[in-house]
């Protein structure tokens, strides 16, 4: 069988990444913004530092034939769904279909920010779906990068620069996009970013996904201090006898990353 293993960075999203998205897709930033608010979970890793996921027994069902639906129902059915407890769980259940069929169980979740499937690894730009699971395990700025590749490749950038909500929700989200009101919640997000203050601050969200991953809970990595974020933040601080702060500041971002252990590995053997 083989064997993947990457090192899991988890590094935030930063400026650099959100231009190379904008510059690529020629979109401004408060379409950028409505997108990733929309359109991605609102981290793209889990507290353990590995990417977000959820596998599709269905999928895992088809790319193999079928010939485990016996004997690995639960990952292994022609039936959508069987998710179970979402979070980590759902690597227990990739662990099972990678031992039956490596590629096809990488190939059969979706995976980071966008939740972007492994299958289709090779129309949003990478060799194979090893290749982009490493670079989801890296950072959300190639997490991000998949988003674009996915958005290339259904040649949805049209609709975003004409801020086309209905088009480019059709496209991504499916032909049932209205029950849940994806056009409008985009077009939503869309006025709301219009106003330079209401964009997320970078900094503040680095700090939020440090303090997830450090194991304090911000209650959300959405780039506005609130409440939460304070009490995460002081939490961290009483609790290695720094001096409590009432911002974020390069300092405060310094500290949280000094505190982070090193990379985990994500390994299938």
């Amino acid at each position: 069988m083989a064997t993947l293993t990457c090192s899991c960075s988890a590094t935030p999203l930063t400026a650099d990444g959100l231009q190379y998205a904008m510059d690529t897709l020629n979109i401004d930033a408060p379409t950028l913004w409505a997108m990733v608010f929309v359109e991605t979970h609102g981290c793209g890793y889990f507290a353990s530092r590995r990417p977000q996921i959820l596998f599709e027994r269905h999928l895992f069902s088809k790319s193999t034939g079928g010939q485990y639906d016996a004997t690995a129902p639960d990952v292994s059915n022609p039936v959508a769904g069987g998710y179970g407890l979402g979070g980590e769980n759902q690597y227990t259940r990739l662990a099972q279909a990678y031992a039956l069929d490596s590629t096809a169980a990488l190939a059969s979740a979706s995976w980071g920010l966008g939740q972007i499937l492994g299958q289709h690894a090779t129309h949003v730009g990478y060799g194979s779906v090893e290749d982009m699971v490493t670079a989801m395990s890296a950072s959300e700025d190639d997490q991000l990068k998949a988003v674009v590749g996915y958005i290339q490749w259904q040649n949805l950038e049209r609709a975003l620069q004409q801020q086309d909500w209905a088009a480019y929700a059709r496209s991504y989200n499916g032909i049932d996009y209205a029950k849940n009101q994806y056009d409008t919640r985009l077009s939503g997000a869309y006025l709301n970013f219009k106003d330079p203050s209401k964009r997320p601050d970078l900094t503040v969200r680095t700090a939020q996904m440090l303090l997830y991953l450090l194991g304090y809970d911000p209650h959300g990595v959405d780039g506005s201090i609130g409440a939460h974020t304070l009490t995460a933040l002081h939490n961290f601080q009483a609790a290695r006898g720094q001096t409590l702060t009432t911002g974020i500041d390069d300092g405060v971002i310094a500290a949280l990353t000094a505190a982070l252990p090193d990379a985990v590995c994500l390994a299938f053997v």
